[in-house]
């Protein structure tokens, strides 16, 4: 998938890094991609649970990527269906 990345992210704990997942936003500190959190929630998990099921993960991050997805979705589910 070829992307042009934003110049930032104006997010706490989502970054982009052109050394991990090609750019793809992860949570900062991680390689623990958004799109993964979203896939979670989007099968039924509860955000205060995610973190249970995605190690590395703190609930103030989950909720962080999650509002970063509902301000971004167009970008991460084209992540998203790329990687189905």
């Amino acid at each position: 998938m070829t992307r042009t990345l934003p110049r930032t992210t104006t997010s706490r704990y989502v970054t982009r890094d052109p050394e991990i997942l090609q750019g793809e936003p992860i949570i900062v500190g991680t390689r623990v991609a958004v799109r993964d959190l979203v896939e979670a929630w989007k099968a039924g998990t509860l955000p205060e649970q995610i973190y249970r099921k995605i190690s590395f993960v703190t609930t103030a991050q989950v909720f962080d990527a999650l509002s970063f997805y509902l301000d971004n979705q167009t970008e991460i589910d084209e992540y998203r269906d790329f990687y189905r």
